[in-house]
């Protein structure tokens, strides 16, 4: 299958970085690399705001490398952007100039609108957030957007990042509470300008390094036990709680503080205080990191126009459909399993002791379909235990922490002890009756799997016929032999029967 390579580099005020990725001709596509250089270019300008030559220096020598690694790489495109240092720079086109005579890159300085929409098309093909505020902490500036039903309503860039609030604001170290003070008032009377986001009560989203370790730091401090940072939401109190815990502590020790990367250590808190000073205006619910920014937003733009659209349809469907391409997931079997398990739980809901809500526990019947015993890919004799492996430590753009870890569950599921066996590291973000709900979605996905034994799509109907107190029987309609179907399903019903307390009896009929 054909495929290409585009590198994209990034050369924000903070930082330069370089990914290099692969998207093949049916859509798919793979980050294979990703390198950084901490550049600082914020604090490599004059008094006029041009980049000095120091500046210029670090940045030719950062790309001087990238270009070693882009030729060993055989790269098909190269994009290459720069933000808020280079577009605030009055000597921009000479930079631009001796970066293209000396390196032969060709950069583009993008404008205030298109740093802030990248952010945002990052955030809205990799999330499932329809509505909300996205902040995204550069070194030299932060870019605000508002979306709602997914569409870009407003969009704003500030002139101040962590480098620049840092530099005006924070000289004592730790930073006084005048100097606090001082940083939050203006920080709020920023935010206030903007009418279209004050008291809007919806979630802020974080993009970029900021964000990034704040929820490190977060994740630390409460030894979060599941893996991934895309998606992890924190409350408004929890950052309090971090940036009070920074604001304390001098530099030497801050950079002790698990979470928090040492090129971070001396600009965290005024980019912290950015993001609950915004969280203060907007009178947001919550905060939740996007692990996706400004130059996977351009790395989706060049997907989507490949494929003929503006925006994924749905983020978790894209997901799995990647995820079942790089597994070798068998797609009709994928079909006839979900629908089979669709069709089983509706047939039985009406006897479930417990109320369900019925809409999400079919989505996640769908969605743990797609990836059912996605281990085989790497054995068969253990999949179980490589499923659940695989699932609740990758990150699944569209899914939230909890339904990725329901999903790993419920897919992976053999029975109830091994069960309970994958989740006892994770007790704290689970309930008795959470694990109950998962052990039946697991149970009906493991029938239903069993009754596409031999990849035939055997089964074409089936309905609860005879209900009693105790009883309930299963009517399977078929279309062929179904004697590998039967002999498994018999063997599997008894996870159904063991989680209801009820006799569960499987009737098979040849209608060909």
């Amino acid at each position: 299958m054909a495929e290409r390579k585009l590198a994209i580099i990034d050369m924000g005020s903070n930082s330069i970085r370089l990914v290099i990725y692969t998207i093949k001709s049916n859509g798919c596509y793979h980050e294979l690399h990703n390198f950084k250089v901490v550049a600082r270019l914020s604090s490599h300008t004059k008094e006029d705001g041009s980049i000095s030559d120091k500046g210029i220096e670090i940045i030719v020598e950062t790309l001087s490398r990238f270009n070693e690694i882009i030729k060993a790489h055989q790269i098909d495109q190269i994009k290459g952007v720069a933000t808020a240092a280079l577009r605030l720079a009055p000597n921009q086109t000479e930079v631009i100039n001796i970066i293209k005579k000396k390196t032969a890159l060709s950069f583009t300085v993008l404008s205030d609108y298109e740093e802030a929409y990248y952010g945002y098309l990052a955030v809205t093909n990799s999330t499932n957030i329809e509505d909300g505020i996205s902040v995204d902490i550069g070194g030299g500036s932060t870019e605000v957007t508002l979306f709602k039903n997914r569409k870009l309503l407003k969009y704003v860039s500030f002139p101040f990042g962590a480098i620049t609030l840092k530099n005006r604001f924070i000289e004592s170290d730790p930073p006084t509470l005048e100097e606090m003070n001082n940083l939050q008032q203006f920080l709020i009377n920023q935010f206030s300008s903007l009418n279209w986001i004050v008291n809007t009560e919806l979630p802020v989203v974080g993009i970029g390094g900021t964000a990034r370790n704040l929820c490190l730091m977060h994740q630390r401090k409460i030894n979060y036990p599941l893996p991934g940072l895309h998606q992890y939401e924190l409350q408004p109190n929890d950052i309090q709680e971090v940036q009070q815990s920074l604001v304390e502590r001098p530099f030497s020790e801050r950079q002790n503080i698990q979470g928090l990367s040492k090129d971070r250590t001396d600009i965290i808190i005024p980019a912290i205080q950015a993001i609950a000073s915004l969280i203060k205006v907007t009178n947001a619910p919550q905060f939740i990191m996007s692990n996706k920014g400004l130059r996977d937003g351009i790395f989706y733009e060049e997907v989507l126009q490949q494929i003929g659209i503006d925006q994924f349809p749905n983020v978790a469907d894209e997901s799995f459909f990647q995820l079942s391409y790089n597994y070798q997931i068998d797609n009709e079997h994928v079909k006839q399993v979900s629908k089979l398990a669709s069709a089983i739980y509706k047939e039985l809901s009406p006897y479930l002791l417990e109320k369900y809500n019925d809409e999400e526990n079919m989505q996640l019947l769908r969605y743990s379909a797609r990836v059912l015993y996605m281990g085989e890919y790497i054995s068969n004799e253990a999949s179980s235990q490589h499923t659940f492996y695989l699932l609740s430590n990758k990150t699944i753009d569209g899914l939230s922490h909890s339904q990725r870890l329901a999903i790993a569950l419920i897919s992976s599921f053999k029975s109830k002890s091994y069960l309970l066996q994958f989740a006892t590291p994770y007790s704290e973000l689970l309930s008795k009756q959470q694990l109950k709900r998962y052990e039946l979605l697991g149970a009906i996905l493991k029938l239903a799997y069993s009754l596409n034994r031999t990849r035939r799509n055997v089964i074409y109907k089936c309905f609860v016929t005879k209900p009693s107190k105790r009883n309930i029987q299963l009517q399977l309609l078929c279309n062929n032999d179904y004697f590998f179907e039967e002999e498994q399903a018999q063997k599997y019903k008894k996870h159904i029967e063991k989680r209801l307390n009820f006799n569960f009896e499987l009737h098979f009929q040849n209608n060909n």
